[in-house]
């Protein structure tokens, strides 16, 4: 099969095609040229006004709920979301049932993957049952096709555990993945600890509960001298500390989500349950905070933290109500909305997650196997429920208006178009 994608603005850092404007002609899934103008009647036309191109881009931190919980989402669903969020790679993580543990779920997801239109990468627990206790079995896991370890929503609270986890993937140079939260801190908070969380009689989260784990983290990381992944970070402090260890050139990197940069504790107000998370939502000062710290490289990519929930775990009081919400299909559009610029959304996701998961970079040129993104960074749209494609659908950004939309992904001979 052939596709002509027509006039579009290639972003593309490491292409030298990067900033042009070109045609470009894919034949079975490899790119066969890249012109000025190439005509190809037989091809299936991509063209729209304002059209951009980039390497695929890549989500570490998405729950697939399967197996176990596949009424909230499955593989297939999962991949069609993340595809329509523009997204050729994503990393999900091991929180299912039973939990990513051992070779032979890591197994199952592989071959049950194959044929998608999106790269699954599974994040392999690295706990037993991810319950804090005992190590598991990471090498097989690796050798299996586990991509990178944490324990996913589950934080790691031993620090000894933690110490022998980053040692133990240095024999393979993996990367340990960490949701910081220190649960001694606050644990039965619900949302930020703060002026809002008093007035509406929520009990609360201190940010400490955030940056002592940050804070020990990296020193573990230090000593071991292996790397460490933030994911999910959410406030000032937290970014000082990360900034800090990288300067003094500690193996740190960090991630944080699109809705930290977009929402803040005051969204609470009305005690929306789609906007409980963890970490929990902060001051406008942490927002402002996180979103320069995207801009001047601190932050090394965007995580989607796409955590779907039924209706059951949401349409309820917000102290009964579940975690998360979901967020493949919109992170693109978030982002942009948060003043992001669109180069700077472009390298943090197709060439910085894959400069610290270890994922091959992809190449933008003739004779490469395809693996597109397409996207308009100017192009308005409204989040409808009925449009979206995860099968669940606990998202605040419902009936948001946004600029900039994802088009489709070009994922070697799979193709996935947004009507």
């Amino acid at each position: 099969m052939k596709v002509l994608i027509k006039q579009a603005a290639i972003i593309c850092p490491s292409s030298p095609f990067n900033g042009q404007v070109k045609d470009i002609l894919i034949q079975d899934g490899i790119i066969v040229s890249i012109e000025n103008i190439i005509s190809a009647n037989d091809s299936l036309l991509i063209e729209q006004k304002g059209l951009q191109v980039s390497l695929g881009w890549v989500d570490s931190f998405a729950h697939f709920c399967d197996p176990g919980m596949e009424y909230k989402e499955t593989l297939e669903t999962g991949a069609a979301a993340a595809a329509a969020g523009g997204f050729t790679d994503v990393m999900i993580i091991p929180n299912t049932k039973p939990v990513i543990d051992t070779k032979s779920p890591i197994e199952y997801i592989v071959q049950k993957a194959k044929g998608l239109s999106v790269n699954i990468h599974p994040i392999a627990a690295i706990t037993k049952n991810t319950e804090g206790k005992e190590l598991a079995e990471m090498y097989d896991m690796h050798e299996s096709g586990a991509l990178a370890f944490g324990d996913g929503t589950a934080s790691i609270q031993n620090a000894g555990l933690l110490l022998k986890a980053l040692q133990y993937v240095k024999s393979f140079d993996g990367t340990v993945i960490q949701v910081p939260d220190d649960r001694t801190a606050g644990a039965h908070g619900l949302m930020n600890e703060g002026i809002i969380s008093t007035q509406l009689g929520i009990p609360g989260r201190p940010a400490i509960a955030e940056e002592l784990m940050v804070a020990r983290d990296i020193m573990l990381s230090k000593y071991t001298e292996s790397k460490l992944h933030f994911t999910g970070v959410s406030t000032e402090k937290s970014l000082e500390y990360i900034q800090r260890a990288k300067v003094n050139g500690a193996l740190i990197s960090c991630s944080t989500t699109p809705y930290h940069l977009y929402f803040t504790d005051d969204d609470l107000q009305d005690y929306d349950t789609n906007l409980k998370v963890n970490p929990p939502l902060r001051t406008k000062a942490d927002r402002e905070a996180l979103r320069k710290a995207v801009a001047a490289g601190i932050i090394d990519c965007i995580a989607s933290h796409h955590q779907p929930q039924n209706t059951d775990n949401k349409i309820c009081e917000f102290e009964n109500a579940g975690y998360g919400m979901i967020g493949l299909e919109t992170v693109f559009s978030v982002v942009m909305s948060t003043g992001c610029t669109v180069e700077r959304f472009v390298e943090m996701q197709t060439i910085n997650n894959r400069n610290i998961f270890g994922l091959p970079l992809p190449s933008l040129s003739q004779g490469a196997k395809a693996c597109l993104t397409l996207f308009n960074s100017n192009e308005p749209w409204v989040l409808e429920e009925n449009k979206i494609v995860s099968k669940s659908k606990n998202s605040p950004f419902i009936g948001k208006a946004f600029k900039g939309k994802v088009i489709g992904i070009i994922n070697g001979d799979k193709i996935v178009l947004n009507s």
